[in-house]
């Protein structure tokens, strides 16, 4: 069947990614897999020699073209996360993985050891401590926490015996007081889809946010997290290879999550809009700020959940897949497992194949982007690029923030291909305006 699929000239990406017939309303798919455009099995399978070392570039190049085939994606997006590099074996990748899967065993007993829900199955929903760390005994509270699936009297009172003879400290609390939130956001994420209509793989979601959530306490975990998460589960079905991709894309996105009392996250990038936009639309910018929008504020969906809402399931992870290779870079895998290696190695750019890296990082190397600060992510440039497709409908009907809100919010004709393409171009447009102010 799948084989009669790809033969097929075009094929919606939503195809492969059962949904529910009552959950049929939202963003329609635009993108079609196409035979000879799209990253096939064939071309994957191409692409490594017999050690098992990956050809990225050509790889790179066929994805920037169509996208990655849905039967492969989960194994292609390992090397565009950066979990393994390209240049390692087949033997030293199945090393890594299993390594990383006891590590992933490991932190996830710790969590069990402090909350027993973990890997239970069970989803809390429900606070089970209060702000300062005692636990809820109420017995509603308690039901609430377990939907669907109420535990035996002796669990819940394991679950209460846990929480009184383990001292918590601020940080166990901390992070016990988010389990709840992430239950409520796994209930709501794509729940479109027929694949989460089984428990077992809601709770999987579950696990590995909560898991996170103790690893990363700079972070924990934030609304808009499960959205990110949700897809790693459907396409790869071991639930450590999962967690590890996740825990990849969010080296690149978690910079968006940190807030303090006096920011947001995504600040840094927000402010880029800002300035992208007063370069390449001034009129709008002008507009927007005008109407006490110069914050742009009203685009941190946009960045927070990578277009998720914006675009339907098969359309976003096609968009996704598109900035990571257009973004990518052959050191990724070294600089996440080796944090001290840019220090050592400034210049490597220069002594690794320019084909090698995306086309959107080769722009910013060949019009020798030098200053201190890193390059713009290109989901700068694609939120710029939606914000200048509806830049005439802004400024005609916009009278007020609500309105700009109510304009974006409205996008249904969003196409992801072209959204791409149009980044691009906006980015080598900025890149000569800036060099040439």
């Amino acid at each position: 069947m799948m084989n009669m699929v790809w033969r097929d000239s075009g094929v919606p990406a939503d195809s492969f990614y059962e949904a529910r017939t009552e959950c049929a309303e939202g963003p329609k798919s635009k993108f079609k897999i196409k035979a000879g455009k799209t990253l096939s099995v064939r071309r994957w399978q191409a692409a490594f020699n017999p050690e098992g070392q990956l050809d990225i570039a050509s790889v790179l190049s066929r994805i920037q073209r169509g996208g990655v085939h849905p039967s492969i994606r989960g194994q292609v997006w390992e090397f565009l996360l950066g979990c393994f590099d390209p240049k390692s074996t087949f033997e030293e990748r199945e090393e890594l993985r299993q390594q990383r899967r006891v590590q992933y065993e490991r932190w996830k007993d710790v969590c069990h050891e402090l909350d027993s829900h973990v890997g239970s199955g069970i989803i809390v929903t429900a606070p089970l401590v209060t702000e300062d760390g005692q636990p809820i005994h109420d017995p509603l509270v308690l039901m609430e926490a377990s939907p669907s699936q109420t535990p035996p009297h002796s669990e819940q009172v394991n679950s209460s015996a846990e929480s009184t003879d383990v001292m918590m400290d601020k940080q166990v609390i901390e992070w016990k007081l988010t389990l709840h939130q992430i239950g409520l956001d796994v209930l709501r994420t794509d729940r479109g889809l027929v694949f989460y209509e089984k428990k077992e793989n809601l709770s999987k979601l579950w696990d590995i946010l909560a898991v996170y959530a103790w690893i990363d306490k700079d972070v924990g975990y934030c609304q808009g997290m499960s959205d990110l998460c949700s897809p790693l589960i459907i396409l790869l079905e071991d639930e450590a290879d999962a967690f590890w991709c996740f825990e990849r894309l969010m080296r690149k996105l978690r910079g968006n999550f940190r807030c303090t009392a006096s920011s947001v996250g995504v600040e840094n990038q927000l402010q880029s809009l800002a300035s992208i936009t007063q370069i390449l639309d001034p009129k709008l910018h002008q507009h927007i700020e005008s109407l006490g929008g110069g914050d742009y504020l009203f685009a941190v969906r946009m960045f927070m959940v990578m277009f998720r809402r914006e675009l339907s399931f098969g359309d976003s992870l096609y968009l996704w897949e598109m900035t990571w290779a257009l973004e990518y870079h052959p050191d990724i895998f070294t600089l996440y497992e080796e944090p001290e290696f840019l220090e050592q190695n400034d210049g490597s750019k220069k002594k690794v194949k320019i084909r090698q890296f995306g086309k959107f990082e080769r722009d910013n190397i060949r019009n020798g982007t030098k200053t201190s600060e890193a390059p713009l992510p290109i989901t700068v440039f694609l939120v710029a690029s939606v914000l200048k497709d509806k830049s005439a409908k802004i400024l005609q009907e916009a009278r007020g923030l609500d309105d700009v809100v109510r304009i974006l919010n409205e996008i249904s004709d969003l196409d992801a291909k072209k959204a791409c393409s149009h980044a691009i171009k906006l980015h080598k447009k900025y890149l000569k305006m800036a060099k040439n102010s």
